[in-house]
């Protein structure tokens, strides 16, 4: 077999000049990108038009296998009408490393889930005090929802529960008292095996939500299935399903969805599409709209998408209420905000909640608003964002290297690649970027490192004969000596 021609000498210190040169050029572009940027805090950015009431946000924090991270935390927040801050408690206070679902009660107090490295905490806080009413700590490694019952038992949203290389997420309700599960709903029963990336996943169906829409009516949803579900408890059936494993042009990985009523009692689903970047809401044409949703029928549905707004503004949006002036309330989690839109697009109330914020509430309304939907509102269409900070370029949403990079080269044969590995990429470096490091200065230094990695590589196989050499005369000597 004939080797491959050697580069010469002389071409390959060039080689080695050119690319000394791109980390020196990408290590020394960090530095004004770094010097120009401050960390976002918790922070009213822009407020148009005064809140109802006080505004709760729960914001995850970006820790990792539990250890909690100081920069990040974990936080419980709220914002008073004008944006200031009436109260913050970090997760450490409350034995929390992420936090989740917040629901008010009916008294005021809160139901807040979070985790603790392979345990749900499940906690009724006083939000006048942040104390804590009572508590429950359920052995379940990761679980983003639980709701309430009428008689004070908790209905789960199980998800990463795998058993012997089998995926076992459910739904069940935990009787508080007794200490049993009282009723159970396993969505391997229920789907095949092969649905999204088998039964055998160690995340199957990552079920982020359930509520309780009506007596013995849950909705559900199993993110990675892109759809959201009824399930009725008497019969254990689906009796309604918007989307389709696969079908992202309906529904991508969401989260959160909430369930309205048009006119004449027509379901409607109002949903944070996540992986679209997008809030979406979906009406239900069905043969008889005259019958109200009771649970003793399954709809016929042909699912008519009435509105959409933020497409490509929003950055993995993760919880969505319609408030009852016809407003929106939106979790933006990867821009690390919440922002209040009309039904137009105008963003009216928008507030800084870094480090990724899950869910908002504001309690004033009740555990869930429930406000009008677009067809009451004569609203139809897409509407892109007017007025917030995505279009003013300030703070953490400001448009970032990585989007304008992929923004370019996804026109060009092959960008879609690049583009989508950008994407990617800005997704998942906030977890390991220091919260000092501006995002653009982050992505700098990683290519750098990318490329002196690289380097290194080539440097291995073009000596790697002068290496083995030199490691075979080091074993020699060992062995002589």
């Amino acid at each position: 077999m004939r080797s491959l021609p050697l580069i010469s000498s002389g071409r390959r210190t060039l080689v080695r000049l050119c690319l000394a040169s791109v980390i020196v050029l990408l290590c020394v572009s960090a530095v004004p990108a770094t010097m120009s940027y401050s960390p976002p805090d918790v922070h009213p950015v822009s407020i148009d038009r005064e809140s109802a009431g006080s505004t709760v946000i729960s914001v995850q924090g970006y820790n990792i296998w539990g250890q909690t991270n100081a920069q990040k935390p974990a936080r419980l927040l709220s914002a008073a009408p004008n944006g200031s801050l009436q109260w913050l408690t970090n997760g450490d206070q409350f034995d929390t490393s992420w936090f989740y679902d917040v629901d008010p009660l009916s008294n005021g107090d809160l139901l807040v889930v979070g985790t603790n490295e392979k345990q749900t905490r499940v906690l009724r806080v006083d939000p006048d005090t942040r104390t804590v009413k009572w508590s429950e700590t359920l052995p379940l490694w990761d679980t983003h929802d639980v709701t309430l019952t009428e008689n004070g038992n908790l209905l789960v949203a199980n998800m990463r529960n795998t058993e012997d290389g089998v995926s076992n997420d459910r739904l069940y309700v935990y009787n508080r008292t007794t200490d049993e599960t009282e009723w159970e709903w396993r969505f391997r029963d229920h789907y095949p095996n092969a649905t999204d990336d088998g039964v055998s996943s160690e995340d199957w169906t990552h079920v982020n939500d359930v509520d309780i829409i009506a007596p013995d009516l849950y909705m559900v949803s199993p993110r990675n299935f892109d759809q959201v579900v009824v399930i009725n408890r008497t019969t254990d059936e689906i009796v309604m399903r918007l989307g389709e494993d696969g079908n992202h042009s309906r529904l991508d990985e969401q989260h959160n969805p909430a369930y309205l009523e048009g006119p004449e009692g027509r379901p409607t689903f109002l949903v944070a599409d996540s992986e679209n970047d997008r809030v979406v809401e979906y009406a239900c044409d069905r043969a008889d709209p005259e019958h109200p949703l009771d649970g003793d029928m399954e709809p016929n549905c042909d699912w008519n998408r009435t509105w959409e707004a933020g497409v490509g503004q929003l950055s993995w949006p993760r919880d969505a209420d319609r408030l009852p002036n016809g407003n929106t309330l939106i979790t933006d989690t990867l821009n690390h905000r919440v922002v209040e839109i009309t039904p137009q697009g105008e963003v009216v109330w928008e507030y800084s909640a870094p480090w990724l914020p899950y869910d908002v509430e504001r309690p004033v309304h009740g555990h869930e608003p429930a406000g009008p939907t677009m067809g009451e509102l004569n609203e139809t269409g897409s509407h892109a964002l007017t007025n917030g900070s995505t279009n003013i370029e300030q703070d953490i949403t400001a448009p970032k290297l990585t989007d304008r990079i992929a923004t370019t080269v996804e026109s060009v044969p092959g960008g879609g690649v690049i583009a989508a590995g950008l994407d990617r990429f800005s997704k998942v470096a906030p977890w390991v970027r220091p919260v000092w490091l501006s995002p653009d200065a982050f992505f700098l230094l990683s290519s750098g490192m990318l490329v002196g990695v690289s380097w290194g590589i080539g440097e291995l196989l073009v000596h790697r004969r002068r290496i083995r050499a030199v490691l075979r005369g080091g074993v020699r000597r060992i062995r002589a000596g």
